[in-house]
C-alpha cells in the first residue's frame, strides 16, 4: 500500500470540498486562436505546479489562503480548433458555478474564453461591468475573417454590456480602429479614481498577464514592452477591494516560453491576491 505523503495536484491552499467552497478555480486550457505564440493551454497546469513554491500568506491582504475557501476544479477539456464549442463548454460549466451561488476564478488559456464567463455572469447578475487589465485593446471586429478570437474578445463583450460598462487599464497596443473605439467610449483608465463610477456595478475582473512588462512576464503569447510593474498592478488590485467583484479570470500564461518560470511564479502570486477580491 502507498504510504505517502503526496503532493496535491490542486493549487496550494485549495479546499478539497466543492460543496463547502465559495470560490471555484477553473482551468481553461484553450489557445486555438492565439495569433502569435501558442502554448497558453499549458498555463493552468503550470500554475498549479508552480504554486507549491509560493507562500500561502498574502502580505497585501493580511490573509491566509486556507481562509479564502476556494475549490480547484481542475481543467476543462476542449476540442481542438472549435472556438464555438470551447465557449459553450466553458459557459455550461461556469453556469453551474453561479447556479450553486459560488464565484469563478478562471485561469487560462487564451483571452477569448472570458466571453463565455461574462455570458454566465450576465445570467446571474444585472448591472454588470468588466474591468480589463491588458496590453492590447482586444477590440477587433474580426481577425483573419474570424469573429471569435482572443484579439476581439472585448469587442464581443461590449456587444453584451455596452462600451460604457468597460474599463481598460494598461493598453499600449492595437489597431488604429481599436483605439478609435477606446477614445470614442473613453474606456482607457489611467487613474484609479476613474473606476469609481463602477462602484454600484457587479464587476467581472479579467487580467491578461501581458499587462505586465515582459521584463517580468515574458511567458505570454504577445509580450508588449512598456507594461505595468507588479507593484503597479497590485495598487490597482488593492483599490478594487472596495468594489463588488463577482468573478475574475487570469489569462494568457504561456509557461513554456519562459524557461526561468518567473512568469508562472508571478501568475501564482497574482492568483493568490485576486482570490482575496472574491
Amino acid at each position: 500500500m502507498l504510504k505517502g505523503p503526496f503532493l496535491s495536484k490542486d493549487f496550494i491552499g485549495a479546499n478539497p470540498s466543492y460543496e463547502e467552497s465559495k470560490i471555484v478555480m477553473l482551468g481553461m486550457p484553450y489557445d486555438c486562436t492565439c495569433s502569435n505564440r501558442a502554448g497558453t493551454r499549458f498555463g493552468p497546469q503550470a500554475a498549479r505546479l508552480e504554486s507549491i513554491g509560493i507562500e500561502t500568506y498574502s502580505v497585501y491582504f493580511d490573509s491566509e489562503m486556507d481562509d479564502l475557501n476556494f475549490y480547484d476544479a481542475g481543467d476543462l477539456e476542449y476540442p481542438f480548433g472549435n472556438a464555438k464549442r470551447a465557449l459553450d463548454i466553458t459557459e455550461e460549466n461556469v453556469d453551474c458555478i453561479y447556479n450553486d451561488n459560488k464565484k469563478l476564478l478562471g485561469v487560462g488559456g487564451e483571452h477569448l474564453i472570458t466571453l463565455a464567463s461574462v455570458k454566465s455572469v450576465l445570467k446571474k447578475y444585472d448591472n454588470v461591468a468588466v474591468v480589463q487589465f491588458d496590453a492590447h485593446t482586444d477590440l477587433r471586429k474580426q481577425y483573419l475573417g474570424e469573429e471569435l478570437t482572443h484579439s476581439g474578445v472585448m469587442y464581443q463583450i461590449a456587444q453584451l454590456i455596452g462600451f460604457e460598462n468597460i474599463a481598460q487599464i494598461g493598453l499600449r497596443s492595437g489597431e488604429k480602429e481599436e483605439f478609435d473605439l477606446v477614445k470614442k467610449y473613453d474606456t482607457l483608465k489611467t487613474k484609479k479614481e476613474q473606476l469609481d463610477k463602477f462602484k454600484d456595478k457587479n464587476i467581472f475582473l479579467t487580467i491578461d498577464l501581458d499587462v505586465l512588462d515582459p521584463s517580468l512576464m515574458s511567458g505570454v503569447g504577445t509580450p508588449e514592452a512598456g507594461g505595468l510593474t507588479y507593484l503597479e498592478l497590485m495598487e490597482w488590485i488593492m483599490y478594487l477591494k472596495n468594489f463588488n467583484i463577482v468573478g475574475a479570470d487570469i489569462m494568457e500564461l504561456a509557461p513554456d516560453v519562459d524557461i526561468t518560470k518567473t512568469s508562472s511564479a508571478t501568475c501564482c502570486k497574482l492568483i493568490r491576491e485576486v482570490l482575496n477580491l472574491l
